[in-house]
Order: structure tokens, then sequence, then C-alpha cells
């Protein structure tokens, strides 16, 4: 049975015994034995009335426990049960503490006394309370009022603080498994970063160093793609390094450049030298890049669009190699910065490993900042990546 389910079932159970109590307590102050009661009066109906709109509203009893407590009250000082005011009672010690809950008590207690004396004067046969306690002998019909009005008034409280604690408990719980599974996710980044580093490191530098030793060819084209390789290995090497970094110390991309230190060498200045990297490879790009002052750009703006246009980039080496792209990027402060990359589709019916992973990470890297990513096909035969990410005018407050 869910948490929901058995939430019904209790309010359902609870309020049907307050009416059911209610009903008989009203009943049994005009019983008479051997008789048949025809009437009640005006006092009794309208204390009737009040215990049942108290019994309605214990459907709200852990919403809003106080007010419900409050209405709870007003029944066994006309005449009815205080089964009510005992619900409403443990719903607020569950969800209150401290002063109200004290004083809430104090208050229960008195109408749970005033109900239970009012039961001992009835009939012995049909009260419980008329029972068990002589209501001829004064002196021990008020012990036996109050020792049993404070048993009933403790039983509420006791269960609304094993259910306080429970709740407090289980918070506790998510709280800790929650830390447990970041600390787990930071082991595991830990151990990436590591595996990262050993392997990935290694082969790069062993990359530059050969690319080194290519570029002393007496073939000037060996040479100068010996030089470009050894360039984007170095410069992967140093990518590497800050994603390692990021990776160890759990750390995302800022929002802002506050750290310069910490931020990521890639900017917009460096989109004319990635589109000739691109070209160099044999990509035929065209590229119209109109942003204004480009060097004012936050660090984190300036890569997550270096990111996102060298993404789109390689997507296109990728699926559509020999295709001619077109690279668009416009914007300024205040305006944000515009991507949009599109190229003829491929007829390649499979795609590449990891297409799927770069158009994720190119979207988070754009929510990170606000912004938005969309790619998709188009009705004139071709693929499109548009892009905006937010850029704050410095004269904005």
């Amino acid at each position: 049975m869910g948490r929901a389910v058995r939430e019904v079932v209790t309010t359902v159970c609870v309020v049907t015994a307050s009416v059911v109590s209610s009903l008989y307590a009203v009943g049994a102050e005009g019983y008479v034995p051997g008789q048949t009661m025809t009437r009640m009066s005006a006092l009794a109906w309208f204390a009737l009335l009040a215990a049942l709109g108290a019994a309605v509203m214990l459907c709200w009893r852990h919403r809003r426990p106080e007010l419900v407590t409050i209405i709870a009250l007003v029944p066994p000082l006309l005449g009815a049960d205080s089964f009510a005011a005992l619900a409403a009672l443990a719903a607020l010690a569950a969800g209150r503490q401290g002063h109200l809950v004290r004083a809430a008590t104090t208050l229960v207690f008195g109408v749970t006394a005033l109900a239970v004396w009012r039961d001992t004067g009835y009939n012995q046969d049909i009260t419980i309370a008329g029972r068990l306690i002589d209501a001829e002998n004064t002196a021990v019909r008020v012990v036996g009022v109050l020792v049993i009005a404070a048993v009933l008034t403790a039983i509420p409280v006791v269960f609304g603080i094993i259910r306080r604690t429970r709740q407090a408990l289980a918070g506790q719980a998510a709280r800790e498994r929650v830390l447990r599974e970041e600390m787990a996710r930071r082991e595991e980044r830990s151990r990436i970063a590591h595996e990262m580093h050993d392997v990935l490191g290694h082969r790069l530098s062993l990359l530059s160093l050969q690319a080194g030793a290519l570029e002393v060819s007496e073939d000037a084209a060996v040479g100068e793609a010996a030089r470009n390789v050894r360039t984007s290995a170095k410069q992967s090497l140093e990518d590497l390094r800050q994603v390692i970094g990021m990776l160890r110390d759990g750390r995302a991309i800022p929002l802002r450049d506050d750290n310069a230190a910490e931020s990521p060498s890639t900017t917009l200045g460096d989109l004319p030298d990635l589109v000739g990297r691109t070209r160099a490879a044999g990509a035929p790009v065209t590229a119209t890049i109109m942003v204004d002052r480009p060097g004012q750009a936050p660090g984190a703006l300036g890569t997550a669009v270096y990111r996102i246009v060298q993404e789109s980039l390689t997507n296109v080496v990728r699926h559509a190699p020999g295709s001619a792209a077109e690279l668009v990027v416009r914007g300024g402060p205040g305006t944000g910065v515009a991507i949009e990359v599109s190229n003829p589709l491929s007829d390649a019916a499979e795609p590449s490993p990891g297409s799927r992973s770069g158009l994720a990470g190119m979207t988070e890297r754009a929510a990170v900042l606000g912004g938005h990513v969309s790619a998709g096909p188009t009705d004139r035969g071709t693929f499109v990546v548009r892009a905006w990410l937010p850029w704050e005018s410095p004269d904005e407050p």
C-alpha cells in the first residue's frame, strides 16, 4: 500500500470515528433507560453540527493543524465528544513543536476532561467513563476524570512525536543517501580523471613528439601537416588538463569569468583559427563572424561559443565529409551570441559514433549559461545547428 493510499484510508477512518463518537456522545445526553428518544434539544443539534464540521476539517489536519485544532475545540464545549480535538492534536504534534504544541495540549486536555466529566454524569450503562468512575463520589470522580483525560491526551501527543521523529529520520537518511551518491560521483570522476591522464595524456604526448620529428622532413607539405598535428596535439593536451582538473575538483563551467585562472583558454577571438584548421583538414567552410567587442566577452561565454562551433564543424566533417559548410556567428553585449552552422545533408545512412553525445554536450553547455541549442534537417535539404547564448551588457545593473 502506497503512502498516499495509507493517508486516504487513515483520514477516512479518523473522520468516521469522529462522527460516530460525536453522535454517540450527543445521543447519550438525552438517553433514559427503557424510553425511546423522540427529540433532541437545540443545543444538542448545534453540538452535533459543530462536531460534523470538525470531523470534516480533519481532512486538512496535516496541512493546517493549528486551524483544525482550534475548530475541533468547539464541539466538546457544546456537549459533543473530543475525538476530533485529539486527532487534530496528533497532527499538530507531528508537524510542530515547542510552545504551540504545549499550549494546544493544555487546551485539548481541558476539553477532554470536560467531555469525560460529562460522560460520567450519564447513565453508567452507555458510557465507558460512567462504568469506570463512580459519579456519586466527587473526589473519585475528579481524580478519575483527570487521569482518563491525561491518558487520552498523552496518546495523540506521543503518536505525533513518534511520527515527527520518523519523518526527521527519513529526511536525514535521504540527505545521507544524497551525500553518499555525491561522494560516489566524486570518486568516479577522480577515477576517470586518472585514467584520462594516464592513457590519453601519454598518447597525445607521443603524438606531439612524433609530429615534431616529422617537421624536419624535406617535403614542405609533410612538414606543414606535421606542424598542424603537433599544434592540435598540444592544444588537446591543454584541454585535457583543464577537463581533468574539473573532474577532480567537481567544478562546473562558471557562468561568469570571476576567476580567470580557472577559465578555459579558448575565446571568441580564437574562432578564425578554428575555421582555418577546419579548412586545412579539407572541409570547405564559409565563415561570417560579426561579434561586437569580442574581447569583453566573459570567459565562460567565449568557451561555450568556441566549443559549440568546434563540435558543429566536427560533425560536418564526420557526417558529410567534403560538403561545404556555412558558419555564421553574430552578437554582442546585450543581444547575446547567435550561432548557425549549416551543411548539405549527407547520403550516409549510419551516423558516426558520438554524434548524439556531441549534440547533448552542446545543449547542456548552452543550458548552463541560460541559452539553447536546436539541430535538425530543413526542407531545403540541409542540416542546421542553431544556438543562442546570452551576453549581458556591461551597462546593465
